[in-house]
């Protein structure tokens, strides 16, 4: 596995271009894109490419921490296919737009959301398919003891547009609480809830099935907070014993996606969640598919998925 690479805090300092470089910075656009002539800001590329958000990259550029081309670069700076980018002397090769591709990967209990996985732990990142060029990045995390649907997606651009609370893009959980709820907490929670970090509340809530020691809900957020779901049960004194997401925005997790297996979004799921978040993909052209614009769509039969078998053990929604 290919070690974390954290931006340090030191400053830029210079790294010059060697001749190798300047030839690729020359031929590489001509190369690999159909178009060479393709430009956009130098932050908005490095997010897309997942190295951080934007407003972070730009946080770097005013530190002089990004060169392009051996020069060091301002706010504004724009990068062509093919130059040579430097981040800390990490040298980035400048990108044109690709194909977004988003994942549905099902996490299991006890796996981790972090690239730099804790010994005898392992990391959602080790299960996933390789990628030519940029990385995997999640579409939020699920804590330790949380299972179920998590998106990952190459284009950095989605998915903070996807994370972030200005989106409102709902979440949906299947949790397991410990006996009776009385319905005056239910409305309490429906109504809203003061926690540490401020108000809270489930936009809805639906009993799903019971037993005799526990009963099933399934509840749907407009926001990501850090165990967000947990922390609005435990205010009412309720007790979480299985906690499940199982829809983000239009992309649910079906039966046939098996803990620790993921598939991949096609056609109109895929443009489903784009469209969800007004996301314009750069490069794309009005009326077109996201998953078309500058790159042919998977046939049906090119389909990359891990092998799944049903998923049992959460009560299905009732209708």
């Amino acid at each position: 596995m290919r070690r974390r690479w954290i931006p340090p805090s030191a400053a830029w300092k210079t790294t010059p271009v060697t001749r190798t470089e300047r030839g690729e910075a020359h031929g590489a656009g001509r190369k690999q894109h159909a178009d060479a002539r393709f430009e956009e800001r130098v932050q908005k590329m490095l997010a897309r490419l997942g190295l951080g958000s934007r407003r972070a990259i730009e946080a770097w550029i005013e530190a002089g921490r990004v060169s392009i081309n051996g020069s060091r670069v301002v706010l504004g700076a724009r990068v062509s296919v093919g130059d040579i980018v430097r981040v800390d002397g990490r040298r980035i090769r400048a990108e044109g737009p690709r194909r977004i591709r988003v994942l549905r990967y099902h996490k299991p209990l006890g796996e981790l959301c972090s690239r730099a996985p804790e010994p005898g732990r392992s990391s959602v990142f080790g299960k996933l398919p390789g990628l030519r060029s940029g990385r995997w990045i999640a579409v939020g995390r699920l804590d330790l003891n949380t299972s179920g649907l998590l998106l990952l997606s190459n284009d950095g651009g989605l998915a903070h547009r996807l994370m972030h609370p200005s989106s409102e893009v709902e979440r949906e959980y299947a949790v397991r609480v410990r006996g009776e709820v009385a319905p005056a907490v239910i409305e309490r929670l429906r109504a809203g809830v003061l926690l540490a970090d401020g108000m809270a509340r489930f936009e809805h809530i639906e009993a799903a099935g019971s037993s005799e020691r526990n009963h099933w809900y399934h509840v749907v957020l407009r926001e990501g907070r850090n165990r967000e779901v947990r922390r609005l049960w435990e205010s009412q004194g309720v007790q979480v014993s299985r906690l499940m997401r199982i829809r983000y925005g239009p992309v649910e997790l079906p039966r046939r996606v098996r803990p620790g297996r993921w598939e991949e979004l096609q056609g109109a799921e895929l443009d489903a969640l784009i469209e969800a978040v007004g996301f314009v993909p750069q490069g794309a052209s009005h009326g077109k598919s996201h998953t078309g614009s500058w790159a042919k769509p998977l046939a049906k039969s090119a389909l990359k998925s891990s092998r799944q078998r049903p998923n049992r053990g959460v009560p299905a929604r009732r209708k």
